[in-house]
């Protein structure tokens, strides 16, 4: 992927390629996942352009397995979240889910702030104590990590949607990718986003741990914790095994 460059020389991160680039030309056979190789995937990504939401959200569910599972890093998950990432702004992203009335969009944006938090600062920081070494340039997570402003860039346009759900979907795997050091002019915006989460999201410890963890990150003042926040309990959007990917029907 080559790096595209500003009038003045200077040299930006590389756009987000069509996601039909990504499918033909990505050699998902021989790049691995946790069962095997990716030669199926083509096929599971293609799903979720399918006009029905039950078929969505099954290949989202089946994505979680092959290139996330046990809430690790493979070879092929960033052709993946580079192809979820494309397809957000996709008339297939506005399908309702089943029952819930909310855009598969929604779970398309916590799919990507979940796998962004499984390579996140807090995350890799642990792995890197036992494992010395986990983050060299070239390794499988370092080279996810170095997506993370592309990533962004697909996010950031629904940090505002109409609609709540993809809204703060939207702005916690904003906050989580915004751990970029490119991204850090951004975050003082995102800080009114993750404000915003602590204001409104209390029936969701999950998104209010990820905006205060940002917020004392960033060196922003934030409210005391409540309580249950405290508890010991390792958390991740993986955590429960599907989260909001878990169909039901």
């Amino acid at each position: 992927m080559n790096h595209s460059y500003s009038d003045v020389g200077a040299p930006r991160e590389p756009d987000l390629p069509p996601y039909q680039v990504v499918l033909s030309e990505t050699g998902w056979g021989s790049l691995h996942t946790a069962f095997g190789d990716g030669q199926d995937l083509p096929k599971v990504l293609t799903k979720l352009l399918e006009p029905d939401p039950k078929v969505q959200v099954s290949a989202l569910s089946e994505l979680g397995e092959m290139v996330s599972h046990q809430n690790s890093i493979y070879e092929a998950t960033a052709p993946v979240a580079t192809y979820v990432a494309g397809i957000l702004a996709h008339p297939a992203a506005t399908t309702p889910r089943p029952y819930r009335n909310v855009p598969i969009r929604a779970a398309l944006l916590n799919w990507l702030g979940s796998t962004a938090y499984d390579a996140s600062d807090e995350i890799v920081g642990r792995t890197e104590q036992y494992f010395p070494g986990f983050l060299a340039p070239g390794t499988i997570v370092a080279s996810f990590r170095d997506l993370r402003p592309m990533l962004y860039r697909a996010v950031s346009p629904f940090l505002r949607d109409s609609h709540e759900d993809v809204r703060e979907a939207a702005v916690i795997a904003a906050l989580i990718l915004a751990e970029h050091p490119t991204l850090a002019d951004h975050r003082d915006h995102l800080a009114v986003h993750a404000r915003a989460i602590l204001d409104t999201s209390g029936d969701d410890p999950h998104r209010r741990r990820v905006a205060r963890k940002a917020l004392e990150a960033w060196g922003h003042e934030v409210p005391a914790p409540e309580p249950f926040l405290e508890e010991p309990w390792d958390w991740g959007p993986h955590s429960d095994g599907r989260g909001d990917l878990e169909p039901p029907f």
